[in-house]
């Protein structure tokens, strides 16, 4: 396994144990795993190939969906309160 796919494995436990954690750490923790993440994928992209990229994509948005959705919904001008 390369150095890229164990780190990707190590973000997708400490994002889990986020999750388990108070609901007050939940928005500044997704923003660190936002952060740090994305260039997270680009190495997995680069070295392992555009199929592992797209399944840790996948992974990580299903990971940090809600995130996700708040900023789509700005973007479509939908914003909640």
């Amino acid at each position: 396994m390369s150095v890229s796919l164990a780190l990707a494995c190590v973000w997708v436990v400490l994002a889990s144990a986020v999750a388990m954690g108070p609901r007050r750490f939940h928005w500044p923790a997704a923003l660190m795993l936002a952060a740090s993440g994305i260039p997270l994928l680009g190495w997995v992209t680069w070295e392992n190939g555009a199929y592992w990229g797209l399944g840790c994509l996948i992974g990580g948005a299903s990971i940090l969906r809600w995130p996700l959705i708040h900023v789509a919904r700005r973007i479509a001008g939908r914003a909640t309160p």
